[in-house]
């Protein structure tokens, strides 16, 4: 099962790395983790880097994408995202915002996409 969500997961970044490329981020980086955690995306637009949070559902039988960014993932995500900063030197020399990305649907076929900018 974990194999499973690993590539149904994968295939959501995919379709989130697809939207963020056509809405004119550049992605930096996919799945960096460090030993603190990982972040689905790094990307960046203008002198902002955005550290994307990918969710991915076939239905909200069992709730929405976004609900499963806890309080608890969001502080692991923002410290990663220093450790990020500090290992790229640039903390403190840009903006961030973090963000998640829901898609919801058939990921093969018919899907919703919600991007979430700065949400937490």
């Amino acid at each position: 099962m974990k194999q499973f969500n690993k590539v149904k997961g994968s295939g959501g970044e995919a379709v989130a790395t697809a939207y963020l490329e056509k809405q004119g981020f550049t992605i930096l980086e996919s799945n960096f983790s460090c030993k603190i955690g990982e972040i689905d995306l790094v990307a960046c637009k203008g002198d902002c880097i955005h550290f994307v949070e990918v969710k991915y559902r076939r239905s909200a039988d069992f709730g929405y994408g976004r609900e499963s960014v806890t309080r608890g993932k969001q502080q692991t995500i923002r410290k990663v995202a220093t450790w990020y900063l500090v290992e790229k030197g640039l903390l403190n020399e840009v903006d961030v915002s973090f963000d998640v990305i829901e898609i919801m649907g058939d990921i093969n076929g018919k899907y919703k996409l919600e991007y979430l900018e700065a949400c937490f």
